[in-house]
């Protein structure tokens, strides 16, 4: 069994759990989750890269990129987490084999 950092937060926005084989419903729910994620946060970088190209912006559209990039950065902290925790428990759960 292995316990998977679930790419949304629950009440109080404590993160949320999944003890499993990773085969199941809610993982497959949690990795199309964080497809749509990362999809999107690619999508923020381009429209960022767009704007920030052309004429200046006014405060209010500057304070609204910066709060959608912070979002989309705490998404992809999360996933990365998730990601690297399975690795790592992957990686334990193998025999060392010496050749």
């Amino acid at each position: 069994m292995n316990e998977r950092l679930l790419p949304w937060t629950g009440s109080e926005d404590k993160p949320c759990y999944l003890i499993g084989d990773g085969d199941g419903y809610v993982s497959r729910v949690a990795d199309q989750v964080e497809g749509v994620q990362l999809g999107m946060a690619g999508s923020l970088l381009d429209h960022t890269a767009e704007l920030l190209s052309g004429e200046g912006l006014t405060k209010e559209e500057l304070h609204y990129l910066v709060r959608r990039l912070i979002e989309s950065l705490r998404e992809i902290k999360r996933i990365a987490e998730s990601r690297g925790a399975r690795l790592a428990g992957a990686t334990a759960e193998r025999p060392i084999v010496e050749t």
